[in-house]
């Protein structure tokens, strides 16, 4: 694989489990000084973070916005940290939900103070988001269309993510999420849960999406300097977009286009995609992808499933990296 440009695929919301990741810790020295650094800059919340994320059992708050997201964002951006210090360099990033974030801060868009300070920013706007829930169907988002309502609608079911062609996250408030929930099941169509408890990447959203943007004026931005494929627009962004708060506090209330920005990004020719992060749910959606059925592409993840709880976590990044780099002595 060593012939292909690296690509780092960066997940999101769902993705988190108790244990992500806790066995790079202390053993993977830029991966420790990542999560250290970012972790520090939160303060309190980041005192917090660390309590909730070394704790065996953290409980059912683990999957909240306040704890999950933060903590995803931390995890991606110090693999790619530890991925840099052993020779690894991206020829690209691609990012669901906030896993563009931190894929924003690979590529130098943000520095880590700024994360720091957006991070804290998302959280506080989406203290004061809607309750609701996400679904994860196996359907084209096409064939969804007789369950959603209007895609403006902020009290509606919308598409949420497209994942995959046969992949598609719905997203709204609870009372009619079951509803559709319900018919789905009448009907046959295999769909579950996604750890969310609010209905993220939908209209729902707005309100916490302008405020999360406002906060992008407290830090400088700059052009990425490593291509960032968007799971917004599923195109690479822009440099005056890059400069644009407005475009990354608004990714909140719009749905996540991971398909059509992977196949982007597949299209231009080959990638050894790494999955930077907890779980492989990313790996699987990629898998699936007609270049990597192919074998022009292929794919690498940096941890094991999230059924593994904290277990294994060395084991897999050391197998990756050796797949990478080649064998050889660990630090």
């Amino acid at each position: 694989m060593s012939g292909r440009p690296v690509a780092l695929l960066l997940p999101g919301q769902g993705s988190q489990h108790p244990g992500m990741a806790v066995e790079l810790y202390g053993a993977e020295p830029a991966f420790t000084d990542a999560m250290d650094g970012f972790l520090g800059l939160l303060g309190a919340e980041g005192r917090r973070l660390r309590a909730a994320w070394l704790s065996a059992r953290p409980g059912a708050a683990f999957d909240d916005a306040a704890t999950a997201q933060p903590l995803l964002f931390a995890v991606g951006y110090a693999l790619g940290r530890a991925l840099h210090d052993r020779g690894v360099r991206p020829a690209a990033l691609l990012g669901h939900s906030v896993g563009e974030l931190a894929a924003a801060v690979l590529a130098g868009v943000l520095d880590l103070p700024g994360a720091a300070h957006v991070n804290l920013a998302r959280t506080a706007a989406m203290a004061g988001a809607p309750p609701g829930g996400m679904l994860a169907v196996v359907a084209a988002a096409a064939d969804l269309a007789p369950y959603v309502d209007p895609p403006g609608d902020p009290d509606g079911v919308v598409v949420g993510a497209v994942n995959a062609p046969r992949q598609t996250v719905l997203c709204g408030p609870l009372p009619r999420l079951s509803a559709v929930a319900g018919r789905l099941r009448a009907d046959g169509v295999v769909h579950r849960p996604v750890a969310a408890r609010q209905p993220f990447h939908s209209p729902a959203l707005a309100g916490a999406a302008a405020r999360f943007a406002a906060a992008f004026a407290d830090v400088p931005l700059a052009a990425p300097g490593i291509p960032v494929w968007s799971t917004r627009t599923g195109a690479v962004v822009g440099a005056a977009q890059a400069l644009d708060g407005g475009f990354w506090g608004g990714q909140l209330a719009a749905p996540v286009l991971f398909w059509p920005a992977l196949d982007a990004l597949l299209a231009g020719g080959g990638y050894t995609l790494v999955e930077a992060g907890p779980g492989q749910l990313l790996t699987t959606l990629a898998r699936r992808h007609p270049a990597v059925r192919a074998g022009r592409s292929a794919v690498v993840p940096l941890l094991p499933s999230g059924t593994a709880g904290a277990a294994g976590a060395r084991d897999t990044f050391g197998a990756a990296l050796a797949t990478l780099t080649g064998p050889g002595p660990r630090h």
